[in-house]
């Protein structure tokens, strides 16, 4: 059952080392997703799911241990999805979410989304439940994102979800995808949703919209919502804004 979920957003200007000169302008998102995720910790869950957007071809699941680089970006820094082994539990498999046995395959790099949670996870010092990653397609159906969401929330007691992923990427004119002017509506409709953990809206994002606005977040997002469905959860708006003209949000379920 899901106890508790944090949204973060992943670029990968988060890391400081890879914003450089540019690091203290997202001080606050940073704060913010520190903030979510000491909700989950205090949540004491039995099982963390990191749950991001795919790199193109790179969906599906990426057990403990798994690393990923932003070498990619110019900075000679790696990191680690946890422990292979887990706080105290046998190593896990690269199978189906919440199976164990046998060695992790931890060949496949994390893709960006993932890489971005594993890094905030060592900065909190996380250590409180053995995590997955979950890459989530982003032309994955509402349905079966939420399927997956549902599954998730079935493969253990304690559930928690760690969920990443950028609202549209056509804020501005100087987005990554220039102005479209729907994008600061689908945004607004994204983050009220988020903020109060609202299942229906979240699974109600349209799929080809998000597609248009770039909005790689709205698949992990029903991810979210399929997880959370009958959980009775309260949601809290941590953080909005668009810098670079692309949507951050952070949000905390509990």
């Amino acid at each position: 059952m899901l106890v508790a979920a944090a949204v973060c957003p992943c670029p990968p200007l988060l890391v400081p080392e890879v914003a450089t000169g540019a690091a203290p302008e997202l001080d606050t998102a940073r704060t913010a997703c520190a903030d979510a995720l000491g909700l989950l910790a205090a949540a004491r869950p039995d099982r963390l799911y990191v749950v991001g957007p795919a790199d193109r071809g790179a969906h599906g699941v990426f057990p403990a241990g798994s690393t990923g680089s932003f070498a990619g970006f110019g900075v000679d820094l790696s990191v680690r999805l946890g422990d292979p082994a887990g706080p105290g539990e046998p190593g896990r498999t690269g199978g189906e979410p919440g199976r164990t046995g046998g060695d992790p395959d931890t060949g496949r790099p994390l893709p960006v989304s993932l890489a971005v949670g594993a890094w905030l996870l060592e900065r909190a010092g996380w250590a409180d439940a053995p995590i997955e990653g979950l890459a989530v397609d982003g032309e994955a159906t509402p349905d079966v994102c939420a399927g997956l969401g549902r599954g998730l929330a079935d493969s253990a007691g304690r559930v928690a979800l760690l969920v990443t992923g950028d609202g549209s990427a056509c804020r501005t004119v100087k987005a990554p995808g220039y102005l479209d002017e729907r994008a600061a509506a689908f945004d607004a409709e994204a983050a009220r949703a988020l903020g109060a953990a609202d299942v229906a809206a979240l699974l109600a994002l349209d799929p080809e919209l998000a597609y248009e606005l770039k909005a790689a977040g709205r698949a992990p997002w029903q991810v979210l919502a399929g997880a959370a469905e009958g959980a009775g959860l309260d949601g809290r708006l941590l953080f909005e804004d668009a810098p670079y003209g692309v949507g951050y949000f952070v949000a905390a379920w509990s």
